[in-house]
């Protein structure tokens, strides 16, 4: 499957939290702090969908990376079940590692529930370890987060992938 990247923004903002909310159910965000989010120059967005249909968003994932900051953090990303298990979670991660890195970061910090292995086995995969544990971070269900960090390599080689487009 071919996913086509475009940077995400506050017109998205219906589908992705139609997928925040079916995904995320207990700890989703608000629609009022992703859209704060979408507006924010500092942050930068990605949604995914079919090359021919650009309406159905089937994934999206954030980054927060002020231009020139020496770190930034991965807010959020979410792939609907439909997309699952075929490479969509790893291109949108590459995508937002790709950009930190010309925004001047040199190390990326995420948070992933610590019951969530299919993802920790993933960011693992992209070169994330882990650095700490937030308690009960993920409420209402008190799941602890697994602090993760990676320190952007230096290749663009291994950011590239031919399953995914971005368009400039």
């Amino acid at each position: 499957m071919t996913w086509q990247l475009r940077r995400a923004h506050e017109h998205d903002l219906s589908a992705i939290m139609h997928l925040e909310v079916n995904i995320f159910e207990n700890d989703a965000w608000s629609a009022p702090m992703m859209a704060r989010d979408l507006g924010d120059p500092a942050c930068y967005y990605l949604v995914a969908f079919p090359p021919d249909d650009p309406s159905n968003v089937e994934a999206y994932a954030g980054l927060l990376a002020p231009q020139g900051a020496t770190e930034g953090d991965i807010q959020t990303i979410a792939v609907a079940d439909s997309a699952r298990g075929r490479g969509l979670g790893r291109v949108l991660m590459q995508a937002l590692i790709s950009e930190a890195r010309k925004r001047g970061a040199r190390l990326i910090f995420l948070e992933v529930r610590a019951d969530n292995p299919g993802a920790q086995r993933l960011y693992e995969r992209l070169g994330f370890i882990e650095v700490g544990v937030r308690r009960g971070y993920y409420q209402p269900d008190n799941v602890d987060a697994i602090v993760m960090r990676l320190n952007i390599p230096e290749l663009e080689s291994m950011l590239t992938s031919p399953t995914a487009t971005v368009p400039v």
